[in-house]
């Protein structure tokens, strides 16, 4: 195992970003307890259980990151609003950022890198999605004729604007997550992908009843409690099924790549749920959590993130940690074998076991990522440890969030446990053929 990193100050000079915990509302599925919440509630609850549960009332953060990948017009500034509607300081600073899935994950590399260069001392990186609530647009032609009346000098204006609107134009743009340059959902790109790397059902299935298994254990054990708030009478996870079993799995009908020449092996079971949720995550310099009395989980070492091109079929869509894993990997001086736990979002069941196929085989490491051969192999038992977006669901731009401080607290547990350091990956894959990876270190 390559050399660790335990100063507050690394080689190249920036100092230590370490993350000091995290706090999330139960996840729930579209259209149930969080039906008529909207994205701006649902994260400033998860801000205000994060403050509650470090002390931060009042306090000014360096900066909150974070967003929404659907998000209505009037949450133009929604990150920055959530701020104000919390007990935060109404003088923290706040922006919105997008890439998809892998938004929580961008945002917390975004406040752990402006710790690391001093620009802040401390921050708060997350994000909150809802099906439940998603914008509905007009048509193209209705909202030109609005702006067009609008923008009118005289009611004669305006009426001759409004009198060119057809009974077609009234139709609104139902909300979708299709790829706009295939027109294909991200399961059905999966479907293409899982059938091209021969990914079996049966597979797919047990990686689905590990992640229930996983996470209905660790909410047993109370693992989650200081991790995640109350919200709207929900306690936990709505959608983690403890009671699942393969024979449950097993029954369930493929919902994805039906068309396919090749038997369809995707069901509900084992792909994400639509889900609604926010998370946070509190990052800070280590004086700054030692000024404050806050503990350490863990250090933000480095990150990578990567793009495929899907949309000419050379690549799946869901495949840009494969790209990027490596990368992070050779400019850390590390293999998959240094890592003690490994975090992979499970968009589905498939988009686990084709990544680790891909790092697996020869060919592919040869031609597609440069390296000599193979990457290697992720010992199972260090894989999505405490369940993953299988059984919590998918909040897209809450997914990050979550992942970072269940990973956090996991490294801290383990690192107490054997008195010895601790290491993990993480790797993200998001819509656009984009993905986005990081490692953490136990502090």
């Amino acid at each position: 195992m390559a050399t660790r990193q335990t100063t507050a100050t690394t080689e190249t000079g920036v100092r230590d970003a370490v993350v000091v915990g995290g706090n999330r509302i139960p996840f729930a599925r579209a259209g149930k307890k969080y039906a008529d919440a909207s994205n701006q509630e649902m994260f400033t609850a998860a801000l205000d259980g994060l403050v509650a549960r470090f002390g931060l009332q009042g306090e000014r953060i360096g900066e909150v990151v974070g967003g929404a990948v659907l998000k209505h017009s009037r949450d133009f500034n929604l990150v920055r609003e959530s701020v104000l509607g919390s007990a935060l300081h109404p003088a923290t600073p706040a922006f919105d950022l997008q890439q998809a899935c892998a938004t929580g994950l961008e945002a917390t590399i975004t406040v752990a890198n402006k710790i690391r260069l001093g620009q802040i001392d401390s921050g708060i990186a997350g994000g909150t999605d809802t099906i439940s609530d998603a914008p509905v647009a007009v048509s193209e032609g209705l909202r030109r004729v609005l702006l067009e009346a609008q923008h009118a000098k005289t009611l004669q204006a305006r009426l001759k604007a409004l009198a060119k609107l057809r009974p077609s134009d009234l139709k609104p743009l139902v909300p979708a997550t299709d790829e706009p340059r295939t027109g294909l959902s991200m399961g059905e790109h999966q479907a293409i992908t899982a059938a091209r790397w021969g990914i079996t059902r049966e597979a797919q299935d047990q990686v689905a009843l590990a992640s229930h298994q996983n996470m209905a254990a660790a909410w047993d054990s109370g693992f989650f409690d200081d991790l995640v708030t109350p919200f709207r009478g929900l306690t936990r996870d709505d959608n983690v099924r403890a009671d699942t079993s393969a024979e449950k799995l097993a029954g369930l009908k493929p919902v994805f790549g039906r068309s396919l020449e090749t038997p369809a092996t995707m069901t509900a079971g084992n792909s994400t749920p639509l889900t609604d949720g926010a998370s946070t995550v509190l990052l800070g310099s280590r004086e700054w959590a030692e000024a404050h009395d806050l503990p350490v989980l863990a250090r933000f070492v480095d990150a990578e993130t990567a793009a495929v091109d899907f949309v000419h079929g050379h690549e799946g869509l869901l495949m840009a940690p494969a790209h990027a894993v490596p990368r992070l990997l050779a400019r850390n001086g590390l293999t998959l074998a240094d890592f003690d736990l490994v975090e992979i979002h499970e968009a589905f069941a498939s988009t686990v076991l084709t990544i680790l196929a891909a790092w697996e085989d020869d060919d592919y490491c040869k031609n597609e990522l440069g390296l000599t051969g193979a990457l290697g192999s992720v010992d199972r038992d260090r894989l999505n440890v405490a369940g993953s977006s299988l059984a919590a669901g998918h909040p897209f731009a809450a997914t990050g969030g979550r992942i970072v401080a269940t990973t956090a607290k996991l490294l801290a547990r383990k690192a107490a446990e054997t008195g010895k350091p601790a290491r993990a990956l993480i790797s993200i894959c998001a819509a656009g053929g984009l993905g986005a990876t990081a490692i953490l270190e136990s502090a």
